[in-house]
């Protein structure tokens, strides 16, 4: 079945939501922040109500807020804190990134999409490095932190650079992002089984 023009262009939106929903999982605000320059310059088209990251005090706003989220994680004792933070609102930021971009079909048809794949991969994407985090800071007392901050930030900022020119290759780039992480999760949960039952 052929799609229609906005049929493929809702498609993309969709994908291009989802990938900065991915990235957002890494890094709340570069993501954001790249949603909000592509926005000014025409790259993307908001949905109604969205308009307003398109500001240039939203640039402002998200710019600072990115170098000090970014910042923040090559802390040692900082970046576990801001991991309690960023759980809850990656997801938040995950929903408002896909939601900001779909425009043309229901709304209770694009909360849905926005917060079970936006919010929802941002969250799981957030979950799994946190998990990746922990591992880090157990078996190196903190030091190896420094590279799963790069890997992080690195990963945001590709997922959110595709996701605005190549909506595809970031949403294939996001499952294997998250199959990646889920796979090291259950290692660090595996792992954190059996010294329970070793413990014992």
């Amino acid at each position: 079945m052929d799609l229609t023009r906005e049929q493929l262009e809702m498609v993309f939106a969709v994908l291009t939501g989802i990938g900065l929903s991915a990235a957002c999982g890494f890094r709340i605000f570069l993501p954001l922040l790249a949603l909000n320059l592509a926005s000014m310059y025409g790259l993307v088209g908001l949905a109604p109500g969205f308009e307003w990251i398109a500001g240039y005090q939203v640039t402002m706003a998200f710019g600072i807020a990115t170098v000090l989220e970014i910042v923040a994680y090559y802390i040692p004792w900082l970046d576990n804190i801001m991991d309690s933070i960023a759980s809850p609102v990656s997801v938040i930021a995950g929903t408002i990134a896909t939601a900001s971009l779909i425009t043309d079909i229901p709304s209770s048809l694009k909360w849905t999409i926005s917060i079970v794949a936006g919010g929802g991969i941002a969250g799981l994407l957030q979950g799994a490095t946190v998990a990746l985090r922990a591992k880090s800071t157990i078996f190196t007392a903190g030091l190896g932190n420094f590279l799963v901050a790069s890997f992080e930030l690195l990963a945001s900022a590709i997922v959110a650079f595709l996701s605005l020119i190549l909506p595809i290759a970031a949403f294939i780039l996001a499952l294997l992002l998250i199959t990646y992480c889920l796979i090291l999760a259950r290692r660090v949960y595996m792992k954190k089984k059996r010294g329970r039952g070793e413990a014992a």
